[in-house]
């Protein structure tokens, strides 16, 4: 029988290793981004042919989530896990290997599939590991791979790309990953829904029980989930969007070599992310005490704030990188709190044997809505805008490759959707609050009238909060 302090240290060291597994995740995610410019001109490539990499890698990421998601519900998620990291680390290195823009884009597809494991079984994870008071914190910590991984991708791979050539960034990204997929086999896989148990009237505890029907119709049938997918579509849509182009963007506008673009781009999206994640974690705790929907307040206050502050980074002359950075990198600071505040309110409201389906269902309209089409639609807003700049100009909209004082034209006024999204989005986690409290009672009262009443950790709703969690 392990001990409370074992069980905390046990916690404790599967997080450290999920946070590393999470961080190489959007490392070798980014590398395509942080080396968008020096590929597009090597093989003469348009920015709707650099965002096409980028859905080809999201759409068949969203598609092979949702069985893993199911997977993870039913199998042993370390070992899916360690699998996972595996593959995506070898296709990682691989794409460093191809020859033409038709090889980089199968090797980026194969990317895709391993990298598809880690969401839906590290977040059930983390949601059997730690208690519910303590889950925005335990994922935002888990979440912090996403901006450290941006940062270090951006800053190395700029680096590399200046002294070494474009596919080194590819290449350094695989002996991390493999030893990553072996210290998955390390961490111990915890009760499912041990954190959440109930007791019988003999006084043993078991775990929660699973609403009855299809696991696709509970999930979808919660409106604060049908919420926060949509909330996920647009918040990836501008998350890819930016990774993708603003590295190129930072380099054409502003004037910089690919080593300073990556390092402010790793500034700008991924630096500021940390205290963003942390800040918004530590908040969304806070405001959930006394409100049931505190966290997706958090969340939605964010995006509100967000969204002048990024359209205030782009309105900057070039070469006006100090007041780009500043405005920008807060805007994006703001963007990382949708994490803590939105993956725990998930967890709040979907029973423990449903919550790697239910991330997967998330993640599928997040990747295959979002993801995959931000880059894309992106590219053809930026194409657009480049050649009307060059016909103003009096040159062919035919000629190749686009010149660069058309190409950063083009991609700063595609970079205008990005505020407007962030605004949209506010107003779309202001409704998920508004529906959180009903959908937290109606799984407590699941648990009662199932007769096992919570005995650890209840989902709390505060005294007082109205129904429609108002």
């Amino acid at each position: 029988m392990r001990t409370p302090a074992q069980t905390r240290r046990g916690a404790w060291f599967a997080l450290s290793v999920l946070f590393v597994i999470n961080m190489l995740n959007f490392y070798d995610r980014q590398i395509g981004g942080a080396v968008n410019e020096p590929v597009a001109k090597e093989w003469g490539l348009s920015f709707v042919q650099m965002g096409n990499l980028a859905m080809a890698f999201t759409l068949i990421y969203a598609a092979v989530g949702v069985p893993l998601g199911r997977l993870a519900d039913r199998t042993s998620r370390t070992r899916i896990l360690s699998v996972g990291v595996a593959i995506w680390s070898v296709l990682t290195a691989a794409s460093g290997l191809t020859w033409n823009y038709s090889s980089m884009f199968v090797t980026r597809l194969g990317v895709g599939i391993g990298e598809a494991s880690c969401a839906p079984a590290a977040n059930s994870l983390v949601g059997d590991l730690f208690p519910p008071r303590q889950r925005a914190r335990a994922l935002s910590i888990f979440m912090l791979g996403l901006p450290i991984g941006i940062f270090l991708s951006n800053a190395i791979s700029g680096w590399l790309t200046q002294h070494h050539g474009w596919r080194y960034a590819f290449y350094v990204a695989c002996v991390p990953g493999l030893l990553c997929a072996a210290a998955a086999l390390l961490v111990k896989e915890p009760v499912r829904g041990g954190m959440e148990q109930s007791q019988t009237a003999s006084g043993s505890l078991k775990a929660r029980p699973q609403r009855p029907g299809s696991p696709y119709l509970i999930v979808l049938g919660t409106p604060t989930i049908v919420w926060i997918i949509v909330s996920g579509a647009l918040h990836n849509f501008n998350m890819y969007a930016t990774n993708m182009f603003l590295p190129g963007l930072i380099k054409l506008r502003h004037g910089m070599s690919d080593r300073d673009a990556g390092l402010i781009a790793g500034i700008v999206l991924g630096a500021v992310g940390i205290v963003g994640m942390l800040g918004g974690g530590w908040l969304a705790d806070v405001i959930q005490r006394t409100r049931a929907n505190g966290r997706l307040l958090v969340a939605s206050t964010a995006m509100f704030l967000s969204a002048p502050l990024i359209y205030l980074g782009l309105d900057q002359a070039p070469g006006s990188i100090v007041a780009f950075m500043i405005f920008t990198g807060l805007g994006v600071m703001f963007l990382y709190v949708y994490y803590a505040g939105v993956y725990a309110a998930i967890q709040d409201v979907i029973e423990p044997s449903l919550r790697g389906t239910a991330m997967a269902l998330y993640f599928f309209a997040m990747y295959f809505v979002g993801g995959a089409f931000g880059p894309t639609v992106t590219g053809k807003i930026g194409d657009f805008f480049a050649k009307r700049a060059m016909l103003a100009a009096g040159v062919a909209a035919s000629t190749s490759p686009v010149p660069d004082q058309f190409r950063q034209i083009g991609l700063h006024q595609a970079f205008y959707i990005v505020p407007a999204i962030c605004a949209a989005l506010g107003l779309v986690l202001f409704a998920a609050s508004r529906t959180v409290a009903a959908d937290m009672r109606r799984l407590n009262d699941w648990y009662e009238e199932s007769d096992r009443l919570p005995t650890v950790e209840p989902i709390a709703v505060p005294a007082g909060e109205a129904v429609a969690g108002a």
